[in-house]
């Protein structure tokens, strides 16, 4: 008896199964969705079952499709590690691995990291999805990104958070501004001068309002963003300060920028890896995971005066 289908219709499959949306499915594969369909369609005929039920909302699996998934899923992975382990093969694999971070995240942690990822699996696509903390978090609970890099996830059930880095918060201001030559300031330094803040749907905005809860003399904004980049780009421009992320901060050299470290209280915010308990990573997403983890800080970021950081 033959089996008339391939590698791909169970990789259209996998896809289906993991997102439970023939839309997002296909974009995934990066094929079309009537030629997704067909893929489907070829594996269901070629097996003689029905491994998924549709409806014009969503798409589930039967009980049979269920069954198949577990054993498709170890014969991929099983196949992928056996790729990723044969001597000469690393340079010419091939996939994807998604990525779901908080936007600065990237230039501190994934620059690096993934250049050296890119040098031992050039063909490995990677997708990076910069989002707020709370879309990350989403992302990474619906599989629709492998893992993810963010500040918040730790109290989730089914998530694992693993720290890589505990970062405080500073205040970021012009060269030419007055509390730039300080060694320190306080948040109630900050209310003396116009402040920018993020919006309340951020992150952290929320990780603020909840650490700063009992403090009297706030800074109060003149404006709101919904991005840290974006209130950067308002400090640059001279509109006002800033209480930001550390790591959120351009480099040393920066010819306008210069973070002070805030004190009374110093807030600080832990900067982890989160996956899904359930969901094995697949070994090309588990080795840049490694990756990441291998670059584990061991002390606080901003604790001491940092310009630009």
């Amino acid at each position: 008896m033959t089996i008339n289908f391939n590698l791909n219709d169970l990789q259209a499959f996998r896809a289906v199964a993991e997102l439970n949306s023939f839309r997002k499915a296909a974009a995934s594969l990066h094929v079309s969705q009537p030629a997704f369909s067909r893929r489907i369609e070829k594996l269901e005929e070629a097996l003689g079952v029905r491994l998924l039920e549709r409806t014009t909302r969503r798409v589930s699996l039967t009980a049979v499709g269920r069954e198949f998934d577990r054993k498709v899923k170890d014969l991929l992975d099983e196949l992928d590690q056996t790729l990723l382990g044969i001597r000469g093969v690393t340079t010419t694999r091939m996939g994807e691995v998604t990525i779901a971070c908080v936007p600065s995240t990237v230039y501190y942690f994934l620059s690096q990291v993934i250049a050296r990822y890119h040098a031992q699996y050039p063909k490995i696509r990677v997708k990076i999805l910069d989002a707020s903390a709370n879309e990350v978090l989403t992302a990474v609970s619906r599989s629709e990104a492998d893992f993810g890099l963010n500040f918040v996830g730790g109290q989730e059930a089914d998530i694992e958070f693993s720290p890589l880095l505990e970062e405080r918060f500073v205040a970021a201001c012009r060269r030419d501004h007055p509390l730039a030559k300080r060694r320190q300031v306080t948040w109630a330094d900050l209310a003396k001068y116009d402040y920018i803040s993020v919006s309340k749907a951020s992150g952290n905005r929320l990780l603020l309002d909840q650490a700063l809860s009992n403090v009297q003399g706030l800074p109060q904004s003149i404006y709101e963003t919904q991005h840290v980049t974006t209130t950067l780009g308002l400090v640059e421009a001279g509109l006002g300060i800033a209480a930001v992320p550390s790591i959120a901060m351009p480099g040393p050299d920066h010819p306008l920028l210069v973070s002070v470290p805030l004190t009374d209280p110093v807030v600080t915010r832990k900067i982890g890896l989160i996956r899904r308990k359930s969901r094995a990573l697949t070994p090309a997403a588990q080795q840049l995971f490694d990756f990441l983890s291998e670059s584990r800080a061991v002390r606080t970021k901003g604790a001491g005066r940092r310009r630009g950081r």
